[in-house]
């Protein structure tokens, strides 16, 4: 004797539709529990009288899907996913598969066969991260990105995380996007000091002050959910990134800072969300190139001592003997230190800036900002 598979369903429809049989309910109640129409009611009813109780087993139960994607589909896709995308996540290979393939399948199907062929593992990944696997050196990606909507703002790569590297990268930023409210990062030490009782430097790192005279704030991320977006996104980039510079080729920084913007543009339309504000609260910079350039440097105040020298960088400086520089001994010179090797030095037009707000914390003083914007 055979077993036939039914479901839930049809369950119950055959033991209601028996007590219509046996006369113990009406087809009007029948059709109210069944949530069918009286016509449909007397379909079944008919049907279970010529075939038996298993005819009402619904016709379909135990057939392919006529949506089923075939075997053959399936096999070809795990083929590329093997040899292509072995280590992509299952959203990043499936568009890979209908771009560069023009195989289309959902997502959740991709997700489903890779896990059942082992390909779809949770994996972590360390503090280090080399952009270019093995085809080229190890370097660092500076992100900028719009905590309202997760848009990348600005990717660039540069060979290590430096004051100078983070101001080519705010340079690009302020050009392409004009002057944000604030700049939200965590503690690396080129956003605050250190240490509470560093001496020199008006208490604030070189990229504060300099974000500081373009009347930015910065804040730093002090929450553990702060720190997650940061985390969450560097995860994103190491995945999906790493992925499209493997499938360019790409094996270089330069080659990679070219890439970048097209991928930010891609990344962007796939993931960012609307605001719920439409405003953009960038400003214009309104400066000119030159006084973005003596921002955008590094610059400290040094003492001259009686033989026209001051220490700078484990160095000694002397300065050229003249009307002009004999009138520095004992006072203060400011250095200017540009990224390609170029330093100025300028009688200071200013006492040294009185930044407490960033010793206080690396948030930035509002007083600070209000009076530093007068007079400039």
């Amino acid at each position: 004797m055979g077993l036939i598979a039914m479901s839930e369903r049809d369950l119950q429809r055959i033991e209601t539709l028996s007590k219509v049989v046996a006369g113990r309910m009406t087809t009007v109640s029948a059709a109210h529990v069944l949530d069918l129409s009286e016509r449909q009611v007397r379909r079944l009813l008919e049907r279970m009288r010529t075939g038996g109780a298993a005819s009402i087993r619904h016709k379909a139960i135990g057939r392919p899907s006529n949506n089923r994607i075939s075997d053959e589909v399936r096999d070809y896709a795990m083929t590329l996913v093997r040899e292509r995308y072995a280590d992509f996540g299952p959203t990043l290979a499936t568009e890979k598969l209908a771009e560069r393939d023009g195989l289309r399948v959902s997502r959740e199907t991709v997700r489903s066969w890779m896990a059942d062929a082992s390909l779809w593992l949770s994996r972590k990944h360390g503090s280090e991260h080399r952009w270019f696997e093995d085809r080229g050196p190890s370097c660092s990606l500076l992100v900028f990105v719009d905590d309202a909507t997760g848009r990348l703002m600005q990717l660039r790569f540069v060979r290590s995380e430096s004051a100078f590297t983070y101001f080519e990268a705010l340079e690009l930023y302020l050009k392409r996007h004009g002057a944000p409210v604030a700049f939200y990062s965590d503690k690396h030490s080129v956003f605050r000091v250190a240490k509470k009782d560093a001496r020199g430097g008006q208490g604030m790192t070189q990229f504060g002050r300099a974000l500081c005279e373009l009347n930015i704030e910065i804040l730093c991320a002090n929450s553990s959910q702060a720190k997650g977006r940061v985390e969450r996104m560097n995860r994103t980039l190491q995945d999906r990134l790493v992925k499209e510079l493997r499938l360019s080729g790409i094996d270089s920084m330069e080659a990679g800072n070219a890439f970048l913007p097209g991928f930010i543009e891609d990344y962007n339309a796939r993931f960012a969300i609307v605001p719920a504000r439409p405003d953009d609260l960038h400003r214009p910079l309104n400066l000119a190139p030159d006084r973005l350039t003596e921002i955008l440097c590094k610059r400290e105040q040094r003492y001259v001592g009686s033989q026209l020298t001051f220490s700078f960088e484990r160095k000694r400086i002397m300065l050229e003997e003249t009307a002009v520089t004999r009138g520095l001994v004992g006072r203060y010179v400011e250095t200017y230190a540009y990224a390609d090797g170029r330093l100025d030095v300028r009688r200071p037009i200013r006492p040294p800036w009185p930044c407490e707000g960033f010793r206080r914390s690396c948030r930035g003083s509002r007083w600070w900002r209000a009076k530093a914007g007068r007079g400039r």
